[in-house]
């Protein structure tokens, strides 16, 4: 079915050197605009040279990210800037709304944090011809159009829940006694056997398999949570890290040396028994390390350590 368009619609995707937006860049950017009453859209992609602005150099692209886009440093050396094809870009964007997939928590946010870097550094050099110039090309507000995500409709319209699980794997109408506990436990029991069948073996379009071991199949679950409210999470290097409000993604031993009143906080106010019990025990666990630390020699790095931060602060 043709789109029913009252001006051009922007489909767009975006690869980059990570999903940390302040941090990351633009490594390649497609688009494919669908003009009202016309079916062949046209297409444009830009390789884009990753660029940190304050720091003058290329931006490295994280070794997770390359393991998913395929692109290496080496690979955008001779690529532009997104300073050089931001008036390109913005004039493909003006007028129109946009289209993407997951497009509006990551894509739509990457998009519009370039733009605001290059307005940045046009500012800062505002007395040079070309910045003013280019701030005026790109005079566009991306808050504008409207934003179609064809994911947001594809969870809606397909919900993820135990029934259409029970479909798709299993086969057939709804199980019997939907939503009664044994019914949807013997379901689940049921679909994960399922899947087990299914993802034996890779495929043309899925390399991964499932394997038949409980180890395997509980690492889909992803990051572990310290508490099972996901307050407080391990770390990739082994560490715990509060994982909501001010401090979120400060490891929380940080936290209790610079504001132990925090966590006094947390067993005062409205979370879990579970969430309060691994807050408690942290804290009894940084303190009963500072203690140990405080009984034992200092060891020459400490010591090291210490006359470096007094001739420093030239006390001696």
């Amino acid at each position: 079915m043709d789109l029913n368009l009252t001006r051009p619609l922007l489909f767009f995707d975006i690869e980059s050197t990570g999903l940390d937006i302040p941090n990351d860049s633009i490594i390649e950017l497609s688009f494919v605009k669908v003009f009202p009453g016309d079916p062949e859209p046209k297409v444009k992609t830009w390789r884009i040279r990753p660029w940190d602005y304050e720091a003058k150099r290329q931006r490295h692209i994280n070794e997770e990210a390359s393991k998913v886009n395929g692109v290496t440093d080496d690979m955008l050396t001779g690529c532009p800037l997104f300073i050089n094809v931001a008036a390109e870009i913005a004039d493909w964007l003006r007028d129109s709304d946009l289209a993407g997939f997951n497009s509006a928590k990551f894509d739509l946010p990457m998009l519009a944090e370039e733009f605001e870097r290059v307005r940045l550094y046009c500012m800062q050099n505002i007395g040079k011809p070309e910045a003013a110039s280019l701030l005026e090309k790109i005079g566009i507000d991306l808050h504008e159009p409207l934003m179609v995500d064809v994911q947001n409709i594809f969870h809606s319209m397909e919900p993820r829940n135990l029934r259409a699980a029970y479909r798709f794997y299993c086969g057939g109408e709804d199980f019997e006694n939907a939503h009664e506990a044994e019914a949807d436990t013997l379901a689940t029991f049921e679909v994960l056997k399922a899947q087990l069948d299914r993802y034996k073996e890779p495929d043309k379009y899925r390399e991964q398999v499932l394997k038949n071991d409980v180890k395997s199949l509980a690492a889909f679950v992803g990051r572990k949570y310290v508490d099972f409210t996901g307050h407080l999470i391990y770390g990739d290097d082994g560490e715990v890290y509060v994982n909501f409000g001010k401090h979120k993604g400060r490891k929380a031993r940080d936290v209790w040396r610079t504001e132990a009143s925090y966590f006094k906080w947390i067993q005062d106010g409205s979370f879990t028994l579970d969430t309060k019990a691994q807050f408690a025990r942290l804290a009894e666990k940084f303190r009963a390390e500072r203690e140990a630390a405080a009984k034992r020699p200092a060891t020459s790095e400490e010591l090291q350590q210490l006359q470096e931060k007094f001739n420093n602060g030239k006390l001696f």
